[in-house]
C-alpha cells in the first residue's frame, strides 16, 4: 500500500525538511523513510524532479558537495513554508495515517507468513512422523526375516535425516520469529535506538552463529 499526499503535500514536506536543516537527495528520501517507520521510501524518481520544480521556482538551491549535491531552501522557500505552516499539521496526520495503514499492512503480512511457516512446519512434521513410522517397520520386519538391525545401517541413518530435517525446521521458525519480535521492539524505541544497540546486535549473532557452528563441527 502507497501512502498518498494530498496534491502539493510531499513538495511542502520537502521544503519544511530543508527548513530544518540542508540535506543531499539521499537524505531527504531517507528522512521521509523515518518518517514512515521504514514502511515506505520514495524513489529517487519520486523526489529528485520534484526538487528540480522546487530550483525552478527559486524556492531551493542546490550546491556540489564532492560527489554529492546538496539542497538548501532559499528565502523565498522559507516565505512560502511560513504563509502555509497551518498546511503543516494536515501533512502530519497524513501521513500518521498512512504509517498506521502500512504497519497494520505489513502486520498482516508477516502474521501470514508466520502461519504460511507453522502449517508448512506441522505439514513436514507430520511426514517426518510417517517416514520415521515406515522406517521402524521396515527395520522390525528385517530383524524378523533374520536381519541383525545393527546400528548404523539405513534405518539408522533415515532417522538422523528426519531429525536434522525436523531441527532445521525449528531453527527456520525460531529466527523468523526472533527476527519479527525485535523488528517491533526497535520500531517502538524509535528515536532512542543507537549505534552501540545495533553493534551490540552484531555481536552477539556474530558470536551465535560461530557457537552454532561449533555445535555443528562436533558431529
Amino acid at each position: 500500500m502507497t501512502p498518498v499526499f494530498a496534491h502539493g503535500s510531499l513538495r511542502l514536506y520537502l521544503l519544511a525538511l530543508l527548513a530544518e536543516q540542508s540535506r543531499h537527495g539521499y537524505e531527504l528520501i531517507q528522512a521521509l523513510s523515518d518518517q514512515f517507520g521504514g514502511t515506505y521510501t520514495p524513489s529517487a524518481g519520486t523526489i529528485y524532479p520534484r526538487l528540480a520544480k522546487l530550483e525552478e521556482e527559486g524556492l531551493v538551491t542546490k550546491a556540489a558537495d564532492g560527489r554529492k549535491t546538496v539542497y538548501e531552501i532559499t528565502a523565498a522557500g522559507r516565505a512560502e513554508l511560513e504563509s502555509r505552516r497551518h498546511e503543516l499539521d494536515d501533512i502530519e496526520n497524513e501521513v500518521t495515517d498512512s504509517v498506521r495503514r502500512l504497519a497494520d499492512g505489513v502486520r498482516a503480512e508477516v502474521n501470514d507468513a508466520m502461519r504460511s511457516l507453522r502449517a508448512e512446519l506441522a505439514s513436514a512434521a507430520r511426514e517426518a512422523k510417517r517416514a520415521a513410522t515406515t522406517t521402524t517397520a521396515g527395520a522390525a520386519g528385517g530383524a524378523g526375516a533374520g536381519s541383525t538391525g545393527a546400528t548404523g545401517g539405513p534405518g539408522s541413518a533415515d532417522s538422523e535425516r528426519i531429525e536434522s530435517e525436523r531441527a532445521l525446521q525449528d531453527a527456520d521458525l525460531a529466527i523468523a520469529e526472533f527476527r519479527q519480535q525485535l523488528r517491533t521492539d526497535l520500531r517502538s524505541h524509535r528515536g532512542r535506538v543507537r549505534p552501540e544497540s545495533v553493534t551490540l546486535l552484531t555481536a552477539r549473532l556474530a558470536q551465535v552463529r560461530a557457537d552454532v557452528l561449533a555445535t555443528l563441527a562436533q558431529h
